[in-house]
């Protein structure tokens, strides 16, 4: 257990689902006024029975949070953690006004999403931030935690970010403060569309990509991180193989969770934002290429 800073925090929780879960969770053990924001059935499930989280990091614990179907008071933080296909949907729970001098923290895979949120809440309250955490939601207010690690980076000037850094870290997140967001974002890219392709296309586990595909699963790395480093970003490919092997190998990417629940995917913010990208900086991915489009036949989810 963690001990609260010294000025507890209201943060809303906008998609409570497996990383929003686990956030909220924690946050809330560690002492912080904790509202979900989801649909009804899922906000009534909250309100009765709380967050259950289980756990090899922080052990299985419940706790509770308060839920609601929209954002009916001004919080200190809003974390954004609702896939990206439904974020528009999504934030019509947040009215702007709601924020007042709050931080807005997205923890959304892709590149292309801060554009959408400073439209709808002001570019001050936006921060960049990346999570690296495998974490899923197996039933309203049921998380399953299945990595060793829970990591949060977040974008900006350190003397207004240093205590939002403090807050995550009484919770337990391994936090810190980067400088350069766009680095920051094209970084945690890098590594995440190599994951969520392979897993996706061949149904595999991350553990039997690693084996079985290291091959493929390392050109692909190649690929995002000449894109990556094309956008400003040093992606170290040796650093990224080292931490697939970190994840557990039953470990799958949320893309591939969401093709066999027959969900809508995440493609066009993973797939579809890395081939424009190399098609505006002039670089060859053919293997990320091939994918993409594969899986696009599939689901019809990328924008050209």
């Amino acid at each position: 257990m963690t001990t609260s800073p010294v000025r507890p925090w209201t943060v809303a929780v906008l998609g409570p689902g497996g990383v929003g879960g686990l956030l909220a969770a924690l946050l809330a053990r560690a002492g912080h006024r904790v509202i979900c924001l989801a649909g009804p059935a899922t906000a009534a499930a909250l309100r009765e029975d709380g967050l259950r989280v289980r756990s090899a990091q922080f052990d299985d614990f419940s706790v509770r949070v308060e839920a609601a179907t929209e954002l009916r008071e001004p919080v200190d933080l809003c974390l954004v953690t609702v896939k990206s296909t439904r974020l528009e949907a999504a934030l019509e729970k947040v009215p702007r006004q709601m924020l007042d001098e709050g931080i807005v923290l997205p923890l959304l895979n892709g590149v292309e999403h801060l554009a959408a949120l400073r439209r709808h809440f002001g570019e001050r309250r936006v921060v960049a931030g990346v999570i690296r955490v495998e974490s899923t939601r197996l039933a309203p207010g049921a998380v399953e935690h299945g990595s060793p690690f829970t990591e949060v980076d977040v974008a900006g000037p350190a003397e207004r970010l240093g205590e939002l850094r403090d807050v995550l870290r009484t919770a337990g997140v391994t936090a810190q403060v980067a400088g350069d967001e766009s680095a920051l974002l094209w970084t945690k890219l890098a590594f995440l569309a190599p994951f969520a392709l392979l897993t996706t296309w061949y149904g595999m586990t991350i553990g039997e990509v690693r084996t079985e595909r290291r091959a493929e699963l390392v050109a692909v790395l190649r690929e995002a991180a000449a894109v990556g480093g094309a956008c400003g970003a040093s992606v170290d490919v040796a650093r990224s193989l080292a931490l697939y092997e970190a994840f557990p190998p039953s470990a799958r990417s949320s893309m591939q969770r969401d093709a066999e629940a027959g969900h809508p995917l995440e493609l066009d913010a993973i797939g579809g934002a890395l081939l424009r990208a190399a098609r505006r900086h002039g670089v060859s991915v053919p293997v990320v290429a091939r994918l993409v489009t594969d899986l696009e036949r599939r689901h019809r989810t990328v924008t050209p």
